[in-house]
């Protein structure tokens, strides 16, 4: 055990060297490949357990207890998630990207194992989930203890974060590009060519890493698609369509997330009815169970043709299993439902066009339900170009790349309207938590009270008077004076100098007046462990320009809107040089 900790020390201390002679960046990349095979690794082992506990487990419509599996499987990876990882249940997504914003890429080393585990649980016992989101925390979490393993900083550790992401859903779905575009434009939100590179790298060699352990095959192989103008017309009611099923998706998640909580405080309880429903849904329509890659093969190769009513149910039936699966707190992602739902939307499309007008010769079912898919990634993620370069590389379908884009583009679009925040961004919206880099909430967010709190103010007692306070301030080159009781020490407000400038006319009142009569004492105060969002909001509520600190009913200094605006321009600056 000693000779391992030394051996490991020597390793760091040999890395940690580097950084003395080796540009920042370069070492980056060199750090993208551990993160990518370790990121690989992980999405294997993910894919190849779900395959083989599938083949074990009797999860079948004809087995006598079918409709409790559901609820056991929610059971077991609540167990797993809370009681033996500590760690919250549900789809963790939003986790990592609060992580990113507000703690620059922090993540506990257990998540690279405990979501991966819960997920496990959830899709072989016919949850509604896909492993998309587990092994995104897996990833993310190795590339954050790595980077913290050397002691990286903080924008650095948020690079491996994004390496880790960008590995994951490259080697779960063996597409490299989608995994660099998902980390960057859902997670990271940044497009800054330093953090491309080094994504890039992990996202080629956890693709790789994958291709040598499972082969280099397509998800999703199909015929090739005849595409002509009337069928790219048809994309537009498309993707009207997947915008409502991304829509009713994601809307019907938050109820039930919400809903849930409230009428079972006790999470075994909630997953287990949660599950339960799931099993009663999957007992009269069971192809809504699991992750539907199967379902998914079978619409494109048109080998899955039902009649356009029960199409139908089976969308509402998805969304209801997916949202009662992942919104009572079982682990898994909604990767997988959303392209399962895309699917559906597109196949009853094509059906619903080829009855309306049976004279044209419409492209098949399985290209509509190709395009459904894409539509429904871009819109309940509000990220066109994940959709786009997803679909194109699980598919092969490159020769649908026109309407692609056309369906993937207006989906988003169309559901941004109705729905401004995503299925991962709503819940740290509701908590006001969702910074994006760049904005202003995320450079005041980067801004602690300390680093413009002014200390070392001169006190005033409040019985001075406004006499002794003028001889004060013509010797002090203070702006602003506390009124601090010299007995109790107790906050009273705070004197501007401006606030004297009506009675200098006025000499008679000199002895007349005490500062304690004409001191600002609002009820404004901040502490130092308030954020500057909220702070600037105390500055225009209360029309001031200064704001008294206090720490634990003791007054320790002040913040001034001019020092916060200084210390914003200065850390603009810094952001935009990354």
């Amino acid at each position: 055990m000693n000779s391992a900790k030394r051996i490991l020390r020597l390793i760091r201390r040999i890395f940690e060297n580097l950084f003395l002679f080796f540009d920042e960046h370069f070492l980056l990349i060199l750090f993208g490949i551990p993160v990518g095979i370790c990121g690989g690794l992980a999405s294997v082992a993910l894919n190849r357990s779900i395959h083989l506990a599938s083949s074990l487990l009797p999860v079948s419509h004809s087995h006598g207890l079918f409709i409790f599996f559901p609820a056991i499987g929610a059971l077991l990876s609540i167990f797993c998630l809370s009681a033996v990882f500590r760690e919250s249940a549900g789809h963790a997504v939003p986790l990592v990207i609060h992580s990113v914003t507000r703690k620059g890429g922090l993540l506990q080393l257990r998540s690279s194992l405990s979501h991966l585990i819960g997920c496990l649980c959830t899709i072989s016992f016919g949850g509604s989930a896909g492993p998309e989101a587990p092994v995104v925390v897996s990833g993310s979490s190795i590339g954050s203890n790595i980077a913290r393993l050397f002691h990286f900083k903080e924008r650095q550790r948020i690079v491996m974060v994004g390496c880790g992401i960008a590995a994951a859903i490259s080697a779960i779905f063996n597409a490299p590009i989608a995994g660099i575009v998902f980390a960057v434009e859902v997670i990271l939100g940044e497009w800054a060519s330093v953090n491309l590179v080094p994504i890039a790298i992990a996202s080629v060699v956890a693709t790789q890493t994958s291709r040598i352990l499972q082969g280099n095959q397509i998800p999703f192989d199909h015929r090739v698609f005849i595409i002509d103008t009337m069928d790219i017309i048809a994309c537009l009611g498309l993707a009207v369509l997947v915008s409502v099923a991304a829509v009713l998706l994601s809307k019907t998640l938050f109820y039930v997330e919400h809903a849930s909580k409230r009428l079972f405080r006790n999470i075994y309880m909630r997953g287990a009815a949660g599950g339960l429903c799931v099993g009663c849904i999957g007992w009269f329509a069971p192809d809504v169970l699991g992750e539907g890659y199967e379902t998914i093969r079978a619409i494109i190769e048109d080998l899955y043709a039902p009649p356009l009513l029960f199409m139908t149910l089976l969308i509402f039936c998805k969304i209801a299993a997916t949202s009662l699966t992942l919104g009572t707190g079982s682990a898994g992602g909604v990767f997988a439902p959303a392209l399962v739902i895309g699917c559906f939307v597109g196949l009853a499309y094509s059906e619903m066009i080829n009855a309306l007008w049976p004279a044209n010769a419409w492209t098949s079912g399985g290209c509509f339900a190709l395009l459904g898919m894409a539509g429904m990634i871009s819109g309940v993620l509000h990220a066109p170009l994940t959709g786009i370069f997803l679909i194109v590389e699980i598919t092969g379908g490159y020769e649908v790349i026109l309407p692609l884009i056309l369906v993937s583009v207006l989906a988003s679009t169309i559901t941004r309207a109705y729905m401004p925040a995503s299925v991962y961004y709503r819940e740290l919206m509701e908590r006001g938590q969702l910074l994006r880099p760049r904005t202003d909430a995320r450079i005041l967010a980067d801004i602690a009270i300390l680093d413009i709190l002014k200390e070392d103010l001169e006190p005033l007692p409040p019985e001075m008077t406004l006499r002794e306070f003028v001889n004060r301030i013509k010797n002090s080159p203070q702006s602003h004076f506390p009124v601090i009781d010299p007995e109790t020490e107790k906050f009273h407000g705070l004197v501007l100098v401006d606030m004297v400038q009506s009675y200098l006319l006025s000499p008679e009142l000199y002895d007349a007046i005490v500062v304690e009569e004409i001191m600002e004492s609002s009820d404004i105060r901040i502490s130092p462990n308030d954020n500057l969002l909220r702070v600037m909001d105390h500055f225009e509520q209360g029309r001031t320009e200064v704001l008294p600190v206090i720490d634990r009913d003791r007054f320790i200094g002040t913040v001034s809107k001019a020092d916060v605006l200084a210390q914003y321009r200065k850390e603009l600056i810094v952001q935009m040089a990354h």
